[in-house]
């Protein structure tokens, strides 16, 4: 990650502080929208320092609230700012910081779960895959409801080339809960290694800036939060599809105090379940005892690898869900035991109905 740079030369004018911006436009932090104002400039600053030189810079701000970050990002002299708020109360303390920076910020009124970013910026922001990382960041102080499925859904694009990631290995700079963060950068035999942490060190250098004590936040959350910078791979790690990575590291994970061959059974239909599993493993050369939280990258590659060899020559295992193989069992067993109770209640000498078995 490049050092800060020195800020450009380029200021703001004098405004309101975030705080009499909160007043006067009577805002509030809505708990059901997990937001928390950050109105340390200090703490502000530093976050937005962790994403590199921002000089002349595009800049896309998740959830700008009262525009704390923004008016950092744009001190930091980014020319191209655009920032994504589904909350329609903040859009006029928006407005008024992009008068103040004519020509440099943008804002979209929308749900950044929705927003179409790939085709927020000019193509000319664009860099191959292959070469360094576009002058181009994603940066938010994220809502604790949504940070998680969208660096999901990120890590997804960053996979498939899609989304932000259309212009090349553009670097994101977000807040996550502490906890989340931890997981993100568990290494092998951390007890905080999860499916999270798999998913994103794959395609990804992650990188755990700071953590910023949960009392610099207004109204102050129960945990403190991180600071967490990713750098897409210029290769990924696993060379298979996202959503066949996320299946298996999903369903090894589920059984995380057990070894891993317990979650690699759930791949496969019980009646070929030992079978299958241990053909996998196998294949992939890892030990079958070995728990979840042993498992380094090479070793869910390799899993990884050897289950799309038995894909292709069984593809109906591609759609297989072990969950939905209970609820069948479970129906087929309460149905059963609906025709036992049935039988066992007909009085002695009552003549079955048509639809009654013999």
């Amino acid at each position: 990650m490049a050092a800060p740079g020195k800020l450009a030369s380029f200021r703001l004018p004098p405004l309101p502080s975030i705080s009499e911006l909160i007043k006067l436009y009577n805002l509030r932090a809505e708990k059901q929208l997990s937001q928390n104002f950050l109105l340390d400039m200090k703490i502000v600053d530093k976050l937005v320092s962790q994403a590199g030189s921002l000089e002349d810079a595009s800049v896309c701000e998740v959830g700008p609230g009262p525009g704390g970050l923004t008016r950092s990002i744009l001190n930091a002299g980014a020319k191209d700012v655009l920032v994504v708020e589904k909350d329609s109360r903040f859009i006029p303390g928006l407005k008024l910081l992009s008068e103040a920076a004519p020509g440099r910020m943008r804002i979209v009124h929308g749900d950044i779960l929705t927003y179409k970013m790939n085709r927020g910026f000019p193509e000319n922001v664009s860099k191959p895959w292959e070469e360094d990382p576009p002058n181009l960041h994603i940066i938010g102080n994220l809502p604790f409801n949504v940070a998680t499925p969208l660096i999901i859904r990120w890590l997804e694009n960053i996979a498939n080339r899609t989304g932000p990631f259309v212009y090349g290995r553009t670097r994101l700079t977000l807040t996550f809960q502490k906890e989340v963060v931890e997981r993100l950068t568990a290494s092998t035999r951390s007890k905080q290694r999860s499916r999270l942490s798999i998913m994103a060190q794959y395609l990804c250098t992650v990188h755990n800036c700071f953590t910023i004590p949960g009392s610099a936040f207004v109204p102050k959350p129960k945990v403190d939060v991180g600071v967490v910078h990713f750098t897409p791979l210029v290769q990924p790690q696993i060379q298979q599809p996202f959503k066949m990575v996320e299946k298996v590291v999903r369903n090894i994970f589920q059984f995380r105090r057990k070894y891993c061959h317990r979650g690699i059974g759930m791949l496969f239909p019980e009646a070929r379940r030992a079978e299958l599993t241990q053909e996998m493993m196998q294949k992939a050369d890892v030990d079958p005892t070995l728990p979840p939280v042993e498992l380094t990258i090479p070793h869910i590659r390799a899993l990884v690898d050897s289950y799309a060899q038995l894909c292709t020559l069984e593809p109906h295992l591609l759609t297989f869900e072990f969950r939905e193989e209970l609820c069948l069992k479970h129906r087929s067993r309460s149905a059963e035991q609906k025709k036992t109770r049935t039988f066992m209640d007909t009085p002695a000498g009552t003549p079955l109905s048509p639809q009654q078995p013999h």
